[in-house]
C-alpha cells in the first residue's frame, strides 16, 4: 500500500475520519462516524464543474484551487485547531482524488500523519454492496409475522431488551411500513444511507445466534429493502403472532394516536388509497378522520384494507409462514407485548 493512503479495512485505525465532499454528497450518505469538512461547498463545486465543462480544465482548477485553499484554512483554524500531534484522520472524497488528496496533503504538511482513502466514497459503496450480499444468506433470520396492529415492531424491542439480536428495518427506514407510517418527527434517509445503516447492523450480529426481523414488503415508506436481504428473510423460518382484532384495534388507535393532531395529513394518507378502495369508502375515512373518530376509522382500516392485503402477501411472499408456530394473544399492552417476546423467545430457543 502506497504511503499516506489506507483502506477501507483500515478504517478502524484512525483517530477521525473527514468526508471532503460537498454537504448534499455528505446528506446522502457517508461514512458512519464521519465529519463533514467540505473542501467546495456545494454551490462551489457546481461552479468550478460548469467551468470545467465549458470553458476550459486549467480555468476551473485555477477557481477550485483557489476554493479548496481558502476552505482547507478556515477548517484548521477552527475545527481543527485543537488536534494535537499525534492526532491521525483519515479523508476521503467521492473517489479519492483531488478533494481528500488536496486535504491530506496540507495536514501532512502541518506534521499530522494524515491519510487519504483509496477509492473514496465510492470504494466504500462497494463494500457495503458486498457486505450486504455476503452477511444476508449468511445470518439465521426468523421473522415475526402478523397482521397490521399485532405490535411487531414493539415486539422486536421488547425481544432487543431480553437481550436477543434485532435487525429493525422500520426503524432504520424511519417510516412504519404501512400507508400510515410516516413519522411526524423523523424524515426518511436516503437510499444508500439505508442501506449503509442495515450494513452496520448486520456486522454486529453473532451469525451462530438468532438474529430476529419483521415480515416487510420491498418498500418501507419509499426506500426499498436491499434484494439479498428481502430474499434471504423470505426463505427464512417464521414465526407469527395471532393478535385478537380488538387488541389490535386498540394498539394501533394507541400507537397511531398522533394521527389525530394532524388531520390534513391524515387526509393525504387517506388518498394514496384511491386505487385500492371505492369513492366513497374514501369520503367515509376522511369523515371519520375529520370526526377524529380514530377507533371506527382504524377498525375499517383492518377490514377492508389490512387484512386483506397482509392473508394475499405473506402466504405468497414468505415460504416459511404457513408452517409457522402461531403465538396467540389479546394482549397487546405494554406488558403484553412483554410476555409475548418471552414466549416467541420459548418457542425459537
Amino acid at each position: 500500500m502506497r504511503k499516506g493512503v489506507a483502506t477501507v479495512a483500515q478504517l478502524h485505525e484512525f483517530d477521525e475520519i473527514i468526508d471532503a465532499r460537498t454537504p448534499l454528497e455528505f446528506a446522502e450518505d457517508r461514512i458512519p462516524g464521519a465529519i463533514n469538512l467540505p473542501v467546495l461547498d456545494n454551490e462551489q463545486r457546481v461552479i468550478v464543474g460548469t467551468i470545467y465543462k465549458q470553458r476550459s480544465a486549467f480555468e476551473a482548477r485555477r477557481l477550485g484551487g483557489a476554493l479548496v485553499a481558502e476552505n482547507i484554512a478556515r477548517h484548521m483554524l477552527d475545527p481543527l485547531s485543537d488536534k494535537p500531534k499525534n492526532w491521525r484522520p483519515l479523508i476521503y472524497c467521492w473517489r479519492g482524488g483531488q478533494r481528500s488528496g488536496s486535504f491530506a496533503t496540507w495536514l501532512r504538511m502541518v506534521g499530522w500523519d494524515a491519510c487519504q482513502l483509496e477509492g473514496g466514497y465510492k470504494a466504500f459503496r462497494h463494500h457495503v454492496i458486498a457486505e450486504l450480499e455476503r452477511l444476508s444468506p449468511a445470518l439465521p433470520f426468523r421473522v415475526v409475522c402478523g397482521p397490521t396492529g399485532s405490535g411487531k415492531t414493539r415486539v422486536l424491542e421488547a425481544l432487543a431488551r431480553l437481550g436477543a439480536q434485532v435487525l429493525d428495518l422500520e426503524d432504520l427506514a424511519a417510516h412504519k411500513g404501512s400507508v400510515l407510517g410516516s413519522l411526524p418527527d423523523r424524515g426518511q434517509p436516503p437510499q444508500k444511507s439505508f442501506e449503509t445503516s442495515i450494513c452496520m447492523k448486520l456486522l454486529r450480529f453473532d451469525a451462530t445466534r438468532p438474529v430476529f426481523v419483521e415480515a416487510e414488503s420491498r418498500k418501507i415508506g419509499r426506500v426499498f429493502v436491499p434484494e439479498p436481504l428481502i430474499l434471504a428473510m423470505r426463505r427464512a423460518p417464521c414465526i407469527a403472532i395471532d393478535a385478537s382484532r380488538d387488541a389490535r384495534l386498540e394498539f394501533l388507535v394507541r400507537d397511531y394516536a398522533y394521527l389525530g393532531d394532524d388531520i390534513a395529513r391524515l387526509h393525504r394518507s387517506i388518498d394514496h388509497l384511491a386505487d385500492l378502495q371505492s369513492r366513497d369508502t374514501i369520503a367515509r375515512w376522511k369523515e371519520l378522520a375529520t370526526a377524529h373518530a380514530l377507533p371506527e376509522l382504524f377498525a375499517e382500516f383492518i377490514d377492508k384494507h389490512y387484512d386483506p392485503l397482509y392473508r394475499r402477501s405473506q402466504n405468497s411472499n414468505y415460504a416459511g409462514f404457513p408452517t409457522a408456530p402461531r403465538i396467540d394473544t389479546d394482549d397487546l399492552s405494554p406488558q403484553g407485548i412483554d410476555a409475548l417476546a418471552a414466549r416467541i423467545l420459548d418457542v425459537t430457543l
